[in-house]
């Protein structure tokens, strides 16, 4: 577990450093987003087809799983696209701050779980708890104080609500691409990543955040 806990922490560090190369350059943002949005739809469109082949087009958990998360790739796909014809000069922050979101949430889960441990969450995902749960939201809220100048317009208590409803989005997307690999009966959605997995074992949380950052900025 340690080795595990270990690999994470390496590549939220990686993250980072790439996360800060995409707020100075926004084609490598934008570039980045295509690229990984395409290997993770195929690591997707993979895994359902293994579970598929399994249950006949028969779970109904199943086809609700696949439809909600092509909603969501479809949804950041087109509102991506109108915000870069808009050019909007909040792109950027607004992306990179959901994705440090989910990163937070991921490494607080996983810190916070393992020190604390207690009630598991879910049957889904036998790793997660809830002093998890509630470690990947108080880590989440740690950004705030970094990121008030950016967000002027709003208040504390929004940004607040808001960075909360982010990191929420991300446990669930968490939760659904475990839900999907244990159907499949498979630890990782591929071997991609040397040691990780694959890029959708690393970004789950990342494909719900993101488009629900991009929204809840812009409605609330």
């Amino acid at each position: 577990m340690k080795k595990e806990l270990k690999k994470r922490i390496v590549t939220s560090f990686f993250l980072l450093s790439l996360l800060l190369i995409m707020f100075y350059y926004t084609y490598i943002l934008i570039l980045s987003l295509i690229i990984v949005a395409i290997i993770s739809w195929i690591e997707f469109y993979a895994l359902i087809s293994k579970i598929i082949r399994k249950n006949n087009h028969k779970d109904k958990v199943l086809r609700f799983c696949y439809k909600a998360i092509s909603l969501f790739f479809l949804l950041s796909l087109v509102y991506l696209i109108i915000f870069i014809t808009l050019e909007n000069p909040d792109l950027e922050i607004i992306i990179i701050y959901s994705l440090l979101i989910s990163i937070m949430s991921d490494v607080g889960g996983l810190i916070v779980g393992k020190v604390f441990k207690g009630k598991r969450l879910t049957k889904i995902s036998p790793n997660k708890t809830v002093s998890g749960s509630i470690g990947s939201f108080l880590f989440s809220l740690f950004l705030i104080p970094f990121f008030l100048e950016y967000f002027i317009i709003q208040s504390i208590i929004e940004l607040t609500i808001i960075t909360i409803l982010i990191s929420l989005s991300s446990q669930i997307g968490d939760l659904m691409i475990s839900l999907l690999k244990r159907k499949a009966k498979v630890k990782n959605t591929s071997d991609l990543l040397p040691g990780h997995g694959g890029v959708l074992d690393r970004i789950d949380g990342m494909i719900f955040s993101i488009p629900f950052g991009l929204i809840l900025f812009n409605f609330i």
